[in-house]
């Protein structure tokens, strides 16, 4: 009787060759459906690495300026209050070339500037690429990761 039934069950499987039109239609939508949402996102998130790569650059030539007046302006900011990357890479404070992230363009090293102030806080970070008129600038909140803190008016957590 077992070997009955396996018998059968075999000769209706060897009916059965694959899938049919209607289920190989439903995955390529079911494919295409994800394809349309995952797309942008991946976009997205290629986009914003590019520009964290940009700010994560200008945070070095920063870190890399406030070494370079400790070291040369014995930490008087009001002496240079622009250095410029040529200035740091002349006194070995950076690489000889510097390039950004999301261009992969090397920075110009009299263009490419860190501003202090005369109290020796960051104002500003200018990256400039070489052969471009486009500098990218970055207030000191962006490069320093400075979060903007909200107003402390009258609102009541209540």
């Amino acid at each position: 009787m077992l070997t009955k039934a396996l018998k059968a069950r075999k000769e209706r499987l060897q009916d059965e060759k694959g899938f049919t039109l209607i289920e190989l239609l439903a995955v390529i939508v079911i494919l295409g459906i994800i394809a349309v949402i995952a797309i942008p996102m991946i976009g997205n998130i290629l986009d914003k690495s590019k520009a964290d790569g940009d700010v994560a650059t200008a945070r070095q030539i920063y870190d890399a300026a406030r070494l370079y007046v400790i070291g040369e302006n014995d930490g008087d900011f009001t002496k240079d209050p622009e250095i410029t990357l040529g200035n740091l890479q002349t006194g070995k404070y950076m690489d000889g070339t510097v390039v950004l992230p999301s261009t992969k363009a090397t920075l110009d090293g009299t263009n490419t500037v860190v501003k202090f102030n005369g109290d020796g806080e960051l104002t500003g970070v200018t990256l400039a690429p070489s052969g471009s008129d486009d500098p990218i600038d970055y207030e000191a909140t962006e490069v320093l990761g400075v979060k903007p803190t909200k107003p402390s008016g009258g609102e009541s957590g209540n």
